[in-house]
């Protein structure tokens, strides 16, 4: 298996052949964009892959909140619908180059499975490279035998980013600066502004370029420039969760991980019916 969390486009197509390898298709996208993923699947995706859509299938039907994680058993049963066995080889790629499959590796990574990469640069890289894509609907795929073993240092709930605020813990923030600071309102409606007292913001655009991973030392670099020293453990955050893995990713890869997730992240830490959840403004 790879140490490094993130494949290139010419390794994967050198290793499709793999029947233990699981190519799996993690697009989502916010409103503003304006895509519809599993359209956009059907017009072109990478050959034999999979769609993982953890915005309305692998997800927790009974939360109010976007796209959280489920529960062990229905992550099981959803990721064995998909052909996935424990010993699977999965890389997963999603159609912006760096956004949504991060999410799909931390939801792996924390429900025990650690065979998983991201597809560096995404299908805009695996195009951009030459190499071919099909159409059509997914294939009907015989169930896997994939076990879920949640890894509860993957993974935080309100109450435990409450209890290490500060402490033992660093939070890092993913959102931009203006809703870190509470300047700008946030998108989602019974929000409030502002970030958790002790976080540290670092835009998980910072470590991108050009739809890929910067390079370790410069993840490392943007890290240290956002006041996270690498003493403690790292918390990662964002609107819904999903950025949040951008960043949980690209600490791995540059050697700080692992790093854990807060799921509900603002969508549930900002809610003006959450007060015992404090909320600060200004710079970190």
């Amino acid at each position: 298996m790879s140490t490094s969390p993130l494949i290139d486009p010419s390794t994967l197509a050198n290793e499709l052949d793999d029947p233990k390898l699981v190519v799996l298709d993690a697009s989502w996208y916010m409103p503003a964009h304006e895509r519809d993923p599993e359209a956009e699947f059907e017009a072109g995706h990478i050959a034999g892959a999979r769609r993982f859509d953890f915005d309305g299938d692998v997800r927790d039907p009974d939360s109010s909140l976007p796209h959280m994680m489920p529960s062990a058993e229905r992550f099981q049963e959803r990721v064995q619908a998909l052909g996935i066995d424990r010993d699977s080889r999965i890389v997963v790629y999603d159609g912006m180059g760096i956004f949504a499959a991060p999410r799909a590796w931390w939801m792996f990574k924390a429900m025990g499975h650690d065979d998983v990469r991201v597809l560096d640069g995404g299908l805009p890289a695996w195009k951009a490279a030459g190499q071919p894509v099909e159409d059509g609907s997914q294939a009907t795929l015989e169930r896997g035998d994939f076990v879920a073993r949640p890894d509860p240092a993957r993974i935080r709930d309100a109450e435990q980013v409450l209890q290490s605020l500060d402490r033992a813990e660093t939070v890092v923030d993913a959102r931009a600066a203006p809703r870190f600071t509470g300047k700008q309102a946030e998108p989602r409606a019974g929000l409030r502004s502002g970030h958790m007292p002790g976080a540290r913001n670092l835009p998980f655009d910072r470590i991108l370029k050009d739809g890929h991973y910067r390079s370790p030392e410069e993840i490392r670099k943007a890290y240290e420039e956002a006041g996270v020293d690498g003493k403690k453990p790292i918390v990662t955050t964002c609107g819904s969760g999903v950025t949040a893995a951008v960043l949980a990713l690209g600490a791995e890869s540059a050697g700080l991980g692992p790093v854990a997730v807060y799921d509900g992240s603002w969508s549930e830490w900002g809610q003006e019916t959450r007060p015992e959840l404090p909320v600060v403004k200004g710079e970190a």
